[in-house]
C-alpha cells in the first residue's frame, strides 16, 4: 500500500476547500439519502447513516436539511425525485485516469457535464473497464490520534483484516480488501473508536506523477468534476500533495 496511506489525509485537506462551494449540502444530502436507502432511517441502527449524518453536521448542515434527506432515502418524501448512482470512467488529460462516482435525478444531464467538464481539460469519458482495472476497491477507515492510540487501532485493524495502518497529521488510516469493510468497522467499534470516515474507496495501483503545471492543471480538472451537484466522488490515479491543493484554492 506504499504510495497510498496519504488517501484520507489529502481527502480531508480538499473537502476543507470543498466546503466553501456550494455543492457541498447537496452531496451531503445524497449521501444520507442512500444511506437511508441502503439500511433504514435510524442512524443507531444504520453505521452508513450514522457517519453521514457526522459528516454533515461537522459541515454545519442545518438540521432541517438532514431530516429531509433521511425521509427522501426511506422514501417518506414522496415529491422528491427518484435518485439513481452511476459510475463513471473518465480520463483527465495528461495520462492521468479517474473513476467518478455520481448520484442523479437525471442520467442524460449528468453524462453531458462530465463530457464537457473533462473535455475542457482535454480528457473524455471512456468505456465501462478501460480505467477501473487500474484501481482496486478498499475499505478506508479514518479514526482521530491522540498520539497514544496507534498500537490499539493497529490491533483491532488487523483484527478486522486490516492490510495496512498508518499516521499522520492527527489522524490513524486503516486500508482493508473492500470485502473486510464490516469486520473492520465491528471492530473498531468494539475498542470503542470515534469514526470520523469510513467508505469504500477506488485506490489507484499505480500513481501518475506530473510536473507541478501539469498536476496543478489536472486537479483543477477534478475539482470542476467535484463541483458538480451530481458528482459524488472522484478517484485519481494523480500524484499530488498539500502545494498543489495551495496553488489552487
Amino acid at each position: 500500500m506504499s504510495g497510498h496511506s496519504h488517501w484520507s489525509t489529502i481527502k480531508r485537506k480538499k473537502g476543507a476547500a470543498d466546503a466553501k462551494k456550494g455543492a457541498v449540502f447537496t452531496r451531503l444530502a445524497r449521501e444520507i439519502a442512500l444511506a437511508a436507502r441502503r439500511g433504514g432511517g435510524d442512524p443507531s441502527m444504520n453505521v452508513g447513516l450514522e457517519l453521514a449524518i457526522d459528516r454533515a453536521k461537522n459541515s454545519n448542515m442545518p438540521k432541517e436539511s438532514i431530516e429531509r434527506a433521511i425521509k427522501r432515502g426511506t422514501g417518506e418524501d414522496k415529491d422528491a425525485a427518484e435518485l439513481e448512482e452511476i459510475t463513471y470512467e473518465g480520463y483527465l488529460g495528461r495520462g492521468t485516469a479517474a473513476i467518478i462516482e455520481c448520484v442523479t435525478e437525471n442520467r442524460n444531464r449528468t453524462v453531458a457535464d462530465l463530457r464537457h467538464i473533462l473535455s475542457k481539460g482535454g480528457g473524455d469519458l471512456a468505456s465501462n473497464g478501460s480505467v477501473s482495472w487500474q484501481f482496486d476497491r478498499k475499505a478506508v477507515f479514518s479514526v482521530k490520534s491522540d498520539g497514544k492510540n496507534f498500537d490499539k487501532a493497529f490491533e483491532a485493524a488487523l483484527e478486522g483484516g486490516a492490510d495496512d495502518v498508518t499516521e499522520e497529521d492527527g489522524y490513524i488510516e486503516i486500508i482493508g480488501a473492500a470485502d473486510t469493510f464490516k469486520d473492520i468497522l465491528d471492530s473498531l467499534v468494539a475498542a470503542k473508536f470515534h469514526i470520523e470516515d469510513a467508505g469504500l474507496r477506488m485506490i489507484p495501483n499505480q500513481e501518475v506523477e506530473l510536473d507541478f503545471d501539469q498536476t496543478v492543471a489536472v486537479l483543477k480538472v477534478i475539482n470542476a468534476l467535484e463541483e458538480n451537484d451530481d458528482v459524488q466522488n472522484v478517484f485519481s490515479n494523480l500524484k499530488f500533495g498539500d502545494e498543489h491543493i495551495e496553488a489552487i484554492e
